[in-house]
């Protein structure tokens, strides 16, 4: 089950990337390639399921019989329809959804908590208690509407603005280095008399924030870190708006509003003086050695230097070196809406939300 875990991120990512290729150059021998070098990670995979001796070999033999089918399909065994654009439209909705097949089957594995699946004999299906076709069809119709949400979100504008903003990342070296000024510095000085610290979880619309709430089914995929309740000192890794460098930046609370229903929540931590005064020591020290943010480990769950960082990681990195940490868990493996779920012990206080559209209506 680890080794499950630990390449299942491994194998998204892979997908992801095969299908940003496929949209943006549609190279068929590199799909063809890239089946072929996870074909082992899947069995891999597989093999290591919990589950029965026959189901484990059923699944392998699906994954083979899909491998087969993508060779072939790829290598234009199904034929290739280049005559009219449209028909290179259909071609290439199909090569996605023939990539995406072992995810597919996963998918519906999982739903079934990795144990074996069969058909139910007739007098099982007599028996069947009205509560399991419930289950059933609640279960069916979650998955007809993660399909749809995953067809309204993940747009091809979308997915060409994040991979058009792919240059300005960089996942092995620090780009960002000395933003925040010495003006924002002495703004957090001046915050230390205020007993608390303030994290923020937000929905702000942005290409990665939308695409990755597809996949954790959260409505707020931002978290952010303020020294005071009015947020003039808030402070993430972002893609810094094209205005930084993406690290370690302050937030620009304008850029939030990218969608009509954006909006951020924001919860106070009781702080000492000088456990706020370690957090600031500690991000004086990353504005100056520099950061990245780390776009790589949204799916990987890993950083390749400690000041590459995303969002959460970051938030929660920070709390744990100021011994303000209210629950357990990887850094890399913390999103936004954790911050907020597991808080068991009741240490966050809600302060208040904001609704961008309706905070600018009242402003006009």
């Amino acid at each position: 089950m680890k080794i499950f875990r630990k390449h299942q991120m491994i194998v998204y990512s892979s997908w992801i990337l095969g299908v940003l290729l496929l949209v943006l150059y549609g190279s068929k021998p590199l799909f063809m390639t890239a089946g072929l070098v996870l074909f082992p990670i899947m069995i891999l995979r597989a093999i290591k399921l919990d589950g029965k001796k026959r189901f484990k070999f059923m699944l392998m033999v699906f994954y083979v019989v899909i491998l087969v089918f993508q060779v072939i399909f790829y290598s234009g065994g199904l034929g290739r329809m280049q005559q009219f654009w449209w028909m290179h439209r259909i071609e290439n909705t199909l090569d996605i959804f023939v990539l995406f097949l072992p995810l597919i089957l996963e998918y519906f594995i999982r739903l079934n908590n990795f144990t074996e699946f069969y058909l139910p004999s007739v007098q099982e299906k007599n028996t069947m208690p009205f509560v399991h076709v419930k289950l059933a069809m609640d279960s069916l119709q979650g998955t007809m509407d993660g399909i749809n949400l995953l067809r309204q979100t993940v747009t091809l504008d979308r997915i060409k603005g994040i991979v058009g903003d792919l240059p300005r990342h960089s996942v092995i070296r620090y780009i960002n280095n000395g933003t925040l000024t010495e003006a924002y510095f002495n703004d957090a000085q001046a915050s230390l008399d205020d007993e608390n610290i303030y994290i923020i979880v937000s929905s702000t619309g942005s290409d990665v924030s939308e695409i990755l709430s597809v996949f954790t089914r959260k409505q707020y995929n931002h978290a952010s870190i303020s020294f005071d309740k009015d947020l003039h000192t808030i402070i993430s890794y972002n893609g810094g708006e094209n205005v930084y460098p993406p690290g370690l930046n302050l937030e620009m609370i304008k850029f939030f509003n990218k969608k009509k229903d954006a909006s951020m929540m924001v919860y106070s931590l009781k702080a000492t003086r000088s456990q706020k005064q370690r957090i600031i020591d500690r991000i004086r020290e990353i504005n100056e050695k520099g950061s990245a943010y780390n776009m790589l480990g949204l799916v990987l769950k890993t950083s390749m230097r400690p000041n590459i960082m995303f969002c959460s990681q970051f938030v929660y990195s920070t709390l744990k070196y100021a011994g303000l940490a209210y629950f357990e868990k990887i850094d890399g493996t913390v999103k936004p809406t954790d911050l907020i779920e597991l808080d068991y012990h009741r240490k966050l206080k809600f302060s208040y939300e904001i609704f961008f559209n309706e905070y600018e209506a009242e402003i006009d």
